[in-house]
């Protein structure tokens, strides 16, 4: 594993292959994809579907169309939930999937899910409330926790991320943090939500965290959205799912290789669990189509699979990146962050397969220089902050990593890009987070006005706002707006390429607060 231990090794050197003994031994099930194999076999059956999709699987009438641009077998994979032989019945193969799925992530139980994360965070809000009221959470946690948060109507305090300032970086929060926001909650907490990894691959420690969380008697909740292939590799980090976390949520397709808008939750085998299991299958039948699309099921079932079988692919992958990672650090102008990122008292590992990339020799911002690696080059990044550009390398995959470092030479050297030179942001500090005057969902559900920013001092807010950079939720719902706030966010907005998620206008210059 990458850790404190080996950071000197930074930039990342090629290594030999991994021992055949350290790679995980699937079992003879975990080479088989269950789920997948059933919708296979029943979409070569040559049925006749009398019943939805309105396709019904042929490439006949209006669905020419989308047989031309799919492909008819893409169709004829398209089938309908409650199907015999696939998930109809008792001891399925979507039965056999999930419980393969949970034995390879080392959960109690695992769920599929059809909305990707967001549908995890939700489930997991409504799960936990019926322990409590009482929660903390990360300030960096996703916008779609804090819809569970109203939704189920949970009384939240807050536990900030350390923050690299000079970068806008978020990573995670230390135990010790953890500790003191806990004790200085209004009301017993019975459920912590934290990130990790973090957006530019940043880990915490999750055993120490979940220490804490349970010394205080609540629940763990890890949003390891970026984390699926973790502990499917020794020198990959561990999977949140043996460390001690009680729910743990997944996007399979962000790094696992399962199609667009697909994840899994897990329940951990925790002391909890008894009492959560049930609370998580009546969350899940709140939030899940009751159309859940099969291509999707399927392709966790194959990703799962994959991750599994693949031990000699994964070894390397991860050469691969070492070797990226050492063109990149070889450049001398464009080096990577994540060796400094061992430096804050809350990392403790990194996943090599994100690579924050420190772009500032351009003399351009990240996100003018991510907008114009789009435009010029074909060259599609995964996000930015002002002096980052974030690139991410999925599993198996070989990119030509000079283009990128080529394009950034050009960037660098363009007379056009120095005449745009010291356009890199200059944001002032990360303002302190007013009062949270009500919980979200009294206030979400306020009546409630616009006004301009000038009124909206010491009001009451509506919406959930997020600068980007760095992305940490600067006004959530139920929380009185100060002027540090306001200042911050009208200057992302007018910063090149600045975005406040939630504005009721691309200015800010209207606030949405309640009426009383």
């Amino acid at each position: 594993m990458w850790n404190h231990d080996r950071a000197p090794r930074f930039p990342f050197t090629p290594a030999p292959h991994s021992h055949p003994e350290t790679a995980p031994h699937p079992t003879e099930a975990q080479s088989r994809a269950p789920y997948a194999e059933a919708l296979a076999h029943a979409a070569d059956r040559n049925s006749l579907f009398l019943s939805t999709p309105g396709h019904g699987g042929t490439d006949e009438g209006i669905s020419a169309g989308q047989a031309e641009f799919f492909g008819e077998h893409t169709l004829s994979l398209d089938i309908p939930p409650l199907f015999d032989g696939i998930d109809l019945g008792s001891h399925t193969p979507k039965d056999e999937a999930l419980h393969l799925a949970a034995e390879a992530w080392g959960a109690r139980r695992t769920w599929f899910l059809t909305n990707g994360s967001s549908q995890g965070n939700r489930m997991a809000a409504l799960a936990i409330a019926g322990l409590g009221r009482g929660i903390v959470a990360q300030r960096s946690a996703h916008s779609s926790f804090i819809d569970g948060i109203v939704l189920a109507g949970l009384n939240p305090a807050f536990v900030s991320p350390n923050v690299d300032e000079a970068n806008g970086i978020a990573h995670g929060v230390t135990p010790e943090a953890l500790d003191r926001a806990i004790r200085s909650h209004t009301e017993p907490v019975t459920a912590v939500y934290l990130v990790t990894p973090s957006y530019f691959g940043a880990v915490a420690d999750v055993e120490a965290l979940a220490e804490v969380a349970h010394a205080a008697g609540a629940a763990l909740i890890v949003d390891a959205a970026w984390g699926a292939h973790f502990g499917f590799h020794p020198d990959l980090p561990a999977s949140p799912v043996t460390q001690g976390a009680d729910i743990v949520i997944m996007s399979t397709h962000k790094l696992a290789g399962s199609l667009t808008q697909s994840a899994v939750l897990h329940l951990g085998d925790t002391e909890l669990a008894d009492r959560l299991e049930p609370a998580l299958a009546q969350a899940f039948m709140m939030t899940a189509s009751t159309s859940e699309n099969a291509h999707l099921l399927a392709s966790i079932d194959l990703a799962r699979r994959a991750l599994m079988t693949s031990g000699e692919a994964i070894s390397e992958s991860l050469d691969n990146i070492r070797c990226v990672r050492a063109q990149l650090e070889a450049t001398e102008r464009y080096h990577l962050l994540s060796g400094e990122f061992l430096g804050y008292a809350d990392v403790v590992d990194i996943d090599p397969f994100r690579l924050p990339i420190d772009i500032t020799a351009t003399g351009l911002d990240g996100h003018t220089v991510r907008k114009r690696l789009a435009e010029d080059f074909d060259i599609f990044p995964e996000m930015s902050t002002a002096t980052t550009l974030v690139a991410l390398i999925g599993i198996g995959k070989s990119p030509d990593i000079e283009r990128l470092i080529d394009a950034l030479e050009t960037l660098r050297l363009d007379t056009a890009a120095h005449a745009e030179a010291g356009t890199t942001s200059s944001l002032p500090p990360l303002p302190t987070p007013g009062r949270l005057a009500l919980t979200p969902r009294a206030a979400y559900f306020a009546e409630s006005e616009l006004v301009p920013a000038a009124e909206a001092v010491g009001r009451v807010s509506v919406s959930s706002l997020a600068a980007y950079p760095p992305g940490i939720p600067n006004v959530l719902p139920g929380e009185e707006i100060t002027v540090e706030t306001i200042d911050f966010l009208q200057t992302v907005a007018a910063s090149p390429s600045g975005h406040v998620r939630g504005s009721a206008d691309a200015e800010l210059q209207h606030f949405r607060v309640t009426k009383f």
